[in-house]
């Protein structure tokens, strides 16, 4: 079994187990979060995809079990399925055992923030392709929520990745050599800023950042949706005897 296959199913077997506890049971929203991986996974792959063929990063085959699918290891398809899974199951977990929402109060500040600094980032460094791509894209997401979403869950949203944060150390840093005798994800260097936190490019943090929020916004758009339409259908029948009394 390789080494990029093994860390997937590390990363998911916790959640993975613990999603059918009397307590949390998030299976009871798997029809939730499955249409949103994949819609998630689509762009991202996508992304992967051109990203891998111009080389801006790479595979090392040591780590691999040689399966591969439009250009990606049969690990990488993977990754935008254990992973998702891991982080938006941590969130619905806190939002049951933290009733307040923390951050909420903040939400704004820190997003208005955000979406300034990467903006900036991004902008000056047109010239790397990563870092670009990367801080543009999340700070433009970010934006659709502050302006068009108008989310009452970002608060929530950084409180979970403020605690996904120890996790995703110790899973990039096994992808990116800090664990391993050789690194499973190269990058080019040329291709992003060259700031590294262990072994893991800065670039890495807003590009999980973007995938988990991706997830967690239609997870909760999917979730939202199907409780009103079953408020609106439970609602039909006494509108109706109303009327007709």
């Amino acid at each position: 079994m390789s080494t990029y296959l093994l860390i997937n199913l590390g990363a998911i077997s916790i959640p993975f187990i613990y999603s059918f506890h009397k307590q949390l049971r998030f299976d009871r929203t798997w029809y939730a979060f499955w249409p949103a991986m994949l819609i998630t996974a689509g762009v991202f792959i996508w992304w992967d995809v051109y990203f891998t063929r111009w080389g801006v990063w790479g595979f090392n085959p040591l780590h691999l079990n040689g399966i591969n699918w439009i250009n990606l290891p049969m690990e990488e398809w993977l990754f935008f399925l254990c992973i998702p899974y891991a982080c938006v199951f941590t969130y619905a977990c806190l939002n049951l055992l933290i009733k307040k929402d923390y951050l909420g109060p903040y939400d704004r500040t820190i997003t208005v923030v955000l979406i300034v600094a990467l903006t900036l980032g991004g902008l000056l460094n047109l010239q790397r392709l990563y870092t670009s791509t990367t801080f543009l894209a999340t700070a433009a997401f970010l934006l659709l929520h502050l302006l068009v979403f108008k989310s009452t869950y970002l608060g929530r949203f950084y409180l979970a990745y403020l605690v996904l944060l120890l996790p995703f150390l110790i899973v990039n840093g096994l992808l990116t050599g800090s664990f391993v005798d050789e690194q499973v994800v190269w990058y080019n260097n040329a291709e992003n800023l060259g700031v590294r936190v262990f072994t893991i490019p800065v670039e890495d943090f807003f590009y999980g950042m973007l995938m988990i929020l991706m997830n967690i916004t239609l997870y909760e758009s999917i979730i939202s949706w199907r409780t009103k339409k079953a408020f609106h259908n439970s609602a039909i029948p006494m509108r109706y005897h109303n009327a007709a009394g």
